[in-house]
């Protein structure tokens, strides 16, 4: 392999094929890591941060870093009628999140609530509760041609309805 000493980003590369990370110049890696990270380890650890029984009735939807405007956010989404109790434990999150972290990652969080999604069984149809997505998507499945990738979306779906 050949090696490319005229490079901006790096000392020395090698020629070929090179993962995504290392094609980004470095001040954008910076960034990715700090915003992406916080994120993408809150929602995988929010059963530990939350607590058994508010990570049943809520999940983090996103997350926005401080800057000279405002204050880090983590931005929850509530069931209807569990609001109050995510209130009162706001402060124990934020304390568990940024002892988690080691460092102060949040300092404010905000509350959407939702409602839930009634399944409603029809002895019409078997199909129809067997169907976990939104009906905008399925018929975006529906309309995939490869039966095996049709599949294995419908999984996926299926895995994302049971977190």
């Amino acid at each position: 392999m050949q090696y490319k000493n005229n490079t901006k980003q790096r000392w020395g590369t090698i020629q070929g094929l090179r993962s995504l990370k290392d094609t980004l110049p470095k001040n954008i890696k910076k960034v990715i890591n700090n915003r992406g990270q916080v994120y993408s380890e809150t929602l995988n650890n929010w059963k530990l941060i939350a607590g058994e029984t508010l990570f049943k009735v809520c999940y983090p939807k996103s997350f926005k870093n401080s800057n000279k405007f405002g204050v880090s956010t983590l931005l929850v989404m509530v069931k209807r009628g569990h609001e109050v109790d995510l209130e009162y434990s706001k402060k124990e999150i934020m304390d568990r999140m940024n002892n988690f972290f080691g460092k102060t990652v949040v300092e404010k969080i905000k509350f959407t609530s939702f409602e839930e999604d009634q399944k409603i069984s029809t002895g019409v149809s078997k199909s129809f509760e067997n169907n976990v997505t939104k009906n905008k998507h399925q018929n975006q499945i529906n309309n995939v041609k490869n039966e095996k990738i049709k599949k294995s979306l419908l999984e996926l779906t299926k895995v994302f309805k049971e977190k």
